[in-house]
């Protein structure tokens, strides 16, 4: 029998990182019911978001843990070697272990020897699983309603925007299923691909294939995890398998107000949201043309008074519905998704 999932989260050195600390903060605010304690030696703080903060996995015991999820990404997705003994002790303290880093652990001779002797298991979120293809045609008739995030740069919050659209959705009684792209969706929706660790030319494939498990599992309206930008220099690539194997009915385009440039880099310049727009409905899959039916804005650097302001600009530059789901809630966005709207 399947042991019940009381996570500790290995946030070692990020618990407070909104970036490479990620996949800790997503699984906190969406499966907070899963989590039991929170470590990070390196922080000096007793509690995080709500939930103890130890310093060790020996401190974490008394919580009862059956599980650790690594809850950080790191440059390049290798783990830092320092990471290697805090391992090992979860192994030793007779925890199954959750990683999404590029790295895999499940593979990794010593963890999983070690793994076996203690008898816990390595999940690798990462990691494709076998007999992917391309794309079947199946994307254009399974029937539900799929709906895309899609971003101007890469973690703005595609993940978190498609979260709340879903829970949104569901609030109205909508039968909608969140679809998990990334290591952090599949930790905290427990199913899933990281299409990111997919051969390129089974990206699409691969996305077909998360939209028809979605059909499966009931979801009439969908809501497919974005991964990426088409503007982005390294990842524009799973952004287009993505769009082109989700087939999507309907983009929500993710943009943080007041960046300038993709990924910080001055070559990189931000195009204005309007050419955005153009740039993705222009890039649908031929046989399923999708327009951009909103606009998700994360205003985290900003002050309430200058969020709505961003909030109204976007609207007026665009002529779409905008607004940030985070903080003033996804009623408006889900709005604009209504099937009459498309």
């Amino acid at each position: 029998m399947l042991r019940p999932r009381r996570l500790l989260i290995l946030a070692e050195g990020r618990s407070g990182d909104p970036h490479y600390g990620k996949t800790a903060r997503g699984v906190l605010r969406y499966r907070p019911q899963d989590v039991v304690a929170v470590l990070d030696s390196e922080s000096s703080a007793t509690e995080h978001e709500g939930f103890p903060l130890v310093r060790t996995v020996d401190e974490a015991q008394q919580y009862e843990p059956t599980a650790a999820l690594v809850g950080v990404a790191t440059q390049g997705g290798r783990f830092p070697p320092a990471w290697r003994e805090l391992l090992k002790d979860c192994i030793r303290g007779g925890l199954d272990v959750e990683n999404g880093l590029h790295e895999f652990i499940s593979t990794d001779p010593e963890l999983a020897a070690l793994a076996r002797e203690h008898g816990v298991e390595l999940r690798d979120l990462r990691m494709a699983p076998p007999g992917l293809n391309v794309p079947t045609g199946a994307n254009l008739t399974h029937g539900a309603r799929t709906i895309l995030t899609v971003g101007s740069d890469c973690a703005i919050g595609k993940m978190t925007v498609s979260l709340e659209l879903e829970r949104e959705a569901r609030s109205r009684g909508w039968r909608s299923e969140f679809v998990p792209t990334g290591q952090t969706g599949i930790a905290i929706a427990g199913w899933g691909i990281s299409v990111d660790a997919v051969v390129a030319d089974f990206i699409a494939g691969a996305a077909e294939q998360l939209v028809l498990e979605g059909v499966e599992r009931g979801g009439e309206v969908l809501f497919v995890e974005g991964q990426g930008s088409l503007l982005h220099p390294a990842y524009s690539g799973v952004t287009l398998g993505l769009i082109h194997g989700s087939a999507p009915h309907a983009y929500v385009l993710c943009h943080k107000a007041g960046e300038r440039y993709v990924d910080e880099n001055e070559l990189f310049p931000m195009p204005p949201l309007s050419e955005l727009v153009d740039l993705h409905e222009r890039m649908s899959l031929l046989a399923r043309p999708a327009r951009v039916l909103a606009i998700a804005l994360n205003t985290r650097d900003l002050d309430e008074p200058a969020a709505r302001q961003a909030v109204a600009e976007t609207e007026a530059e665009t002529g779409l519905p905008a607004d940030d789901p985070v903080r003033f809630g996804a009623g408006k966005l889900v709005d604009a998704l209504e099937p009459r709207s498309s």
